[in-house]
């Protein structure tokens, strides 16, 4: 009963959402078409009032909160931490290595984040980064792991990478997971480029194509909604982003001929959620890397490409960010960009970075109408994926190992 009504609440606060949108906008040439019918039907003011109040009645601490993708620190729920997802209802919750240890700690650990949620009126996005090869979190005591995207990709086999994809997202599912941040699309063309390296299904666009897509895809049919990361490419560096910031020199035009070619072609199959990438490129934008960048995130992959999901930043935490911007100055230049939501694991810095966006918001260096778009997207993307049901489809676990195996085989 408790998860019906948590439904039902989602789904008027979404209709509510759009409509408010529609209003703040004076039109409805930018409405979801779901929503374009009913607002060319003038409302009572008495039915207005009732449509857009859940909605109305949210604060701009609320609406905030939903923007903020917060990571923990070790391998249980602190009490801040709980208080972060139950009193402040953030957006998600990212489990990162540093909180697994084994497959009984992970299972009571994602359970004690959805009990945390339990009485809020919006599910968790909860994810993980579960690319295959070196970079897995579902314990392989549990669950083997899969190949690296590089030895897929080697294959040259849609068809596998599509098995892949579904087996890694019958993994995070079996251990509660709605989000995976993956699959990598960037394009490995630089051979000092240790980050990204065998993370990527290839070095030719083509090829990250083909199997990039067939992998998200089948992620998206299992119910788990795919993140492709690292737009606008993250192949051409020798720099960590983890430790220090890359500056990539290419000109728009060899971008788009060659690292933009499978994010272009995620977007025009229904890609759900796109991940920015912590790198200066001087040629787009000469004071701002990527994820802090309106250039990129609003006339790049909202106007350019023309993608109405979800952006999502990587880690503030990062050092490309932390080391050259302060962390609440950075949360706030991304959500000016047109960033949806902050991924911010460092959750010391929670609070101020909340409080720096609110303040944002107050001042109008963030129109409120920008807030209430990404708020409005967060939440048809739980309503689209049914965040608020339990998953009933998830597979015997000795059935993933025995598939998992076979694409062992199939690549040796």
């Amino acid at each position: 009963m408790k998860r019906t009504l948590t439904a039902i609440g989602l789904t008027l606060i979404i209709v509510s959402a759009v409509i408010l949108i529609i209003n703040i906008r004076g039109g409805t040439q930018n409405a979801p078409k779901d929503a374009s019918s009913h607002s060319k039907m003038p409302l009572r003011a008495n039915e207005e009032k009732s449509t857009r109040s859940p909605l109305l009645q949210w604060s701009i601490e609320q609406k905030v909160s939903q923007t903020l993708y917060i990571g923990i620190q070790g391998l249980t729920l602190s009490n801040q931490e709980k208080e972060m997802i139950s009193q402040n209802q953030v957006g998600g919750v990212i489990l990162l290595g540093r909180n697994v240890e084994s497959a009984r700690q992970l299972q009571n650990l994602v359970d004690s984040i959805h009990q945390a949620n339990a009485n809020n009126p919006t599910p968790l996005f909860l994810g993980i980064d579960e690319e295959g090869g070196r970079v897995s979190r579902i314990p392989d005591s549990a669950i083997m792991n899969l190949p690296a995207s590089k030895k897929i990709g080697g294959t040259m086999d849609p068809e596998l990478a599509q098995k892949t994809g579904r087996l890694l997202a019958e993994k995070v599912k079996a251990f509660g997971f709605n989000m995976n941040f993956a699959p990598v699309l960037d394009i490995v063309n630089n051979p000092n480029n240790q980050v990204i390296g065998d993370r990527s299904f290839g070095e030719t666009p083509e090829r990250v194509k083909n199997m990039g897509i067939s992998a998200m895809q089948a992620i998206q049919s299992a119910r788990v909604i795919p993140v492709v990361k690292h737009f606008p490419g993250h192949g051409n560096t020798s720099v960590d982003s983890h430790y220090d910031l890359p500056v990539v020199d290419q000109t728009i035009e060899e971008l788009e001929d060659f690292e933009w070619v499978p994010f272009k072609t995620a977007v025009e199959q229904g890609a759900d959620a796109i991940m920015t990438a912590h790198i200066l490129f001087p040629e787009l934008d000469q004071k701002y890397p990527a994820t802090l960048s309106k250039t990129i995130i609003t006339g790049i992959i909202r106007e350019q490409l023309d993608f109405n999901g979800l952006v999502i930043t990587d880690d503030m935490a990062m050092g490309a960010i932390s080391n050259n911007y302060g962390t609440s100055e950075a949360a706030v230049l991304s959500i000016q960009a047109g960033a949806d939501m902050v991924l911010l694991t460092d959750t010391s810095q929670f609070q101020s970075v909340k409080n720096s966006l609110i303040q944002a918001v107050r001042d109008g260096q963030i129109p409120e109408s920008q807030l209430n778009t990404s708020v409005t997207r967060i939440l048809q993307k739980k309503e689209t994926y049914k965040l608020s049901e339990p998953y009933e489809d998830t597979a015997e676990i000795s059935q993933l190992n025995m598939q998992i195996e076979e694409v062992w085989n199939q690549i040796q």
